[in-house]
């Protein structure tokens, strides 16, 4: 089943203990609470810097342990139910708790009466960042239905629906079955619009749509717009988030295709390396002409659907060349889960 980020799917689910955006405010909050707990123990700032050095010592190896097996464990302990998963997120910790006490009694004359109230705080602190990532997801979801419903008013233009239908009815009596295909791909582009975008979907399927809609935009632009398609490397069940590529390439399109007199190529790059999904896209870029401008909103849409999804996990980046005009995405590869 594919992932997905909607108003439920965030709650009651644990954290992915492998995205580096967790694992970041993971350290911050524990390293936080160790400075908290370092001011409150010392009377004054001189004595600080030992006490923190001091709690660091005892913290950070079950931290960077705990850091490790969670992402170790996390497919197993996500499909567990909230519940179970949360209980055996804290078992683990005391586990971890009692083994390092062993190891440092062993080593370094640990005083053993100090197990009881490490196990505590550990509980305590586990216990409190489960909270906090669950309170952090019920807090996203309805960001990412805003998101969406920003994204369909403004990702399809009123004049690319207009020239499309314009194309097609210019087809109807010279070439019926052509145009009946058009209709078909305009059907399957606006279903997906109006589908319901907060699932993960297989880059295939994505790819599949945005030939379709590239199709439609031949019909008007003909020899001008020339498509390059780079999927041979493609992992056809990555998963992506619906419609991350198609309002790309309408700004190809719109920005580097139709201003010009010219036939332009559009470059569409999709490979995976280094258990990461890179999507390149490259246009046509002139310094000067006629340009369209306004392309920032289709951008913003699919970088706030991307951290929605992935966290620090992805990113979306432009380079503007001589020229070309560049927009790169690169996310985990994430696979659909039998």
């Amino acid at each position: 089943m594919a992932r997905s980020i909607n108003h439920n799917a965030n709650t009651g689910a644990l954290p992915d203990f492998r995205n580096p955006g967790i694992l970041l405010r993971m350290l911050l909050i524990v390293n936080g609470v160790v400075l908290l707990a370092s001011l409150l123990q010392v009377d004054g700032f001189r004595t600080l810097p030992a006490r923190i050095a001091e709690n660091a010592a005892a913290v950070e190896p079950l931290l960077i342990l705990s850091l490790l097996v969670l992402a170790a464990l996390n497919n197993v302990l996500r499909r567990l139910p909230f519940i179970a998963a949360a209980i055996a997120v804290i078992a683990i910790e005391l586990a971890l708790t009692v083994a390092l006490h062993v190891l440092a009694e062993r080593l370094y004359f640990a005083d053993a009466s100090m197990l009881a109230r490490r196990l505590l705080i550990v509980a305590l602190t586990t216990g409190m960042l489960l909270v906090y990532f669950d309170l952090r997801g019920r807090a996203l979801s309805p960001a990412l239905a805003e998101a969406r419903l920003q994204a369909l008013q403004a990702r399809i233009r009123p004049h690319f629906l207009f020239n499309s239908l314009n194309a097609v009815l210019s087809l109807v009596r010279k070439e019926p079955r052509r145009a009946e295909t058009a209709l078909e791909d305009l059907a399957a582009l606006f279903r997906a619009l109006m589908a319901d975008n907060r699932e993960l979907v297989p880059i295939a399927s994505e790819v599949e749509l945005c030939r379709q809609y590239l199709e439609l935009e031949q019909l008007r632009l003909g020899d001008r717009l020339q498509v390059e398609w780079h999927v041979d490397k493609m992992p056809a069940d990555a998963l992506v988030p619906p419609l991350a590529l198609q309002p790309l390439l309408e700004n190809a399109v719109y920005h580097g295709i139709e201003p010009a007199e010219t036939p332009g190529v559009l470059s569409i790059d999709i490979y995976a390396a280094h258990e990461r999904l890179h999507i390149v896209l490259r246009n046509p870029y002139r310094t000067s002409g006629n340009h369209h401008t306004g392309n920032k909103m289709a951008l913003g849409n699919i970088r706030e659907r991307l951290q929605l999804h992935f966290d620090v996990a992805a990113e979306l980046t432009t380079r503007v060349g001589e020229d070309t005009y560049e927009v790169r995405i690169v996310m985990p590869y994430r696979k659909a889960e039998a």
